[in-house]
């Protein structure tokens, strides 16, 4: 990013960056071009609950390099991560506006929500912001009441499916699949014995969200390779499992993939995840799911 370029700039989490986020997206990239200015995203990172309330409960639909990654492949030149800090949090709308919008981002058009707040205990508004923009040279630009209602019920819907472990709505609202970003680590090799080898994968940021316990379809690129294969999210009740685990089987794949850094997509929900009689019951059940599962992707590869 060049310090002197003029920007259109837009500010939020933008946690899924989904459907009605990428309306706003689009709306800064055409003004963007249509004005020769750069593309770009100011976003805040941790959530601000997490440092003024310490909540550690709250769970985001991407990790913050996921949603960079993301916004950089919808076009946006300019992924600017603000660390959200208490002293962030006490500036006043005047330093905020001087310091980061103008002198730092050097915006020219400012993309923002008919509710969004600024500067410390959120005591400014959109309002506010335009009689600035009079001061620095910059123009406001306004997102519509109904593009952000449609923004807020999109993130609630696509939590609360995922929580469920309904991927295909999540998936319908975000525009792409749902995906997991973790590492490759060794796990029990309970699957190894039913000719189920599994590659357990951890998620070092606790505040991601997982889906529900449940057995998935899924789909990662390994080696530039498209693989295909089937994740449990649980317990594993059938070996008395204590702890929640993600495992995945990848289909027709015997690579060692062990400290790799896999991203994983989820296209569709097979089951429960349940406890059955023993090991062998478990096998017959996992050669269901997975001839559900090869089903699911042909159809989808037709």
């Amino acid at each position: 990013m060049t310090a002197k370029s003029e920007k259109v700039t837009t500010i939020g989490t933008f946690d899924g960056v989904h459907i009605g986020h990428q309306k706003i997206v689009q709306q800064v990239n055409n003004l963007a071009e249509k004005n020769g200015f750069e593309s770009t995203v100011l976003t805040l990172f941790p959530h601000p609950r997490m440092v003024l309330f310490g909540d550690e409960s709250i769970k985001l639909l991407n990790t913050i390099d996921e949603r960079v990654e993301i916004l950089r492949s919808f076009g946006i030149k300019n992924v600017v991560v603000k660390e959200f800090t208490k002293e962030f949090a006490n500036l006043s709308a005047q330093d905020y506006v001087k310091r980061i919008l103008v002198d730092e981002l050097n915006s020219k058009i400012i993309v923002i929500g008919y509710d969004h707040h600024f500067g410390k205990n959120r005591s400014a508004n959109i309002h506010d912001l335009k009689q600035h923009g009079k001061a620095y040279g910059f123009k406001v630009e306004e997102i519509s009441a109904q593009d952000i209602d449609h923004v807020t019920v999109s993130s609630t819907k696509i939590r609360k499916a995922l929580e469920k472990g309904s991927v295909d709505i999540a998936n319908a609202y975000l525009g792409y699949n749902f995906f997991i970003t973790g590492v490759v680590v060794k796990g029990k090799e309970i699957g190894r014995t039913i000719d189920f080898p599994t590659a357990n994968i951890n998620i070092k940021e606790s505040y991601k969200i997982i889906p529900g316990d449940g057995v998935y379809v899924v789909q990662s690129i390994i080696d530039d390779d498209k693989v295909h294969g089937m994740m449990n999210i649980g317990t594993n009740p059938t070996v008395n499992g204590k702890s929640r685990s993600l495992e995945v089987h990848f289909f027709d794949f015997n690579k060692d993939i062990y400290n790799l850094k896999l991203r994983i997509s989820f296209l569709k929900r097979l089951r429960n995840e349940k406890k059955f009689e023993d090991l062998d019951a478990l096998k017959k059940q996992l050669e269901v799911d997975m001839a559900e599962a090869r089903a699911v992707i042909s159809k989808l590869d037709e």
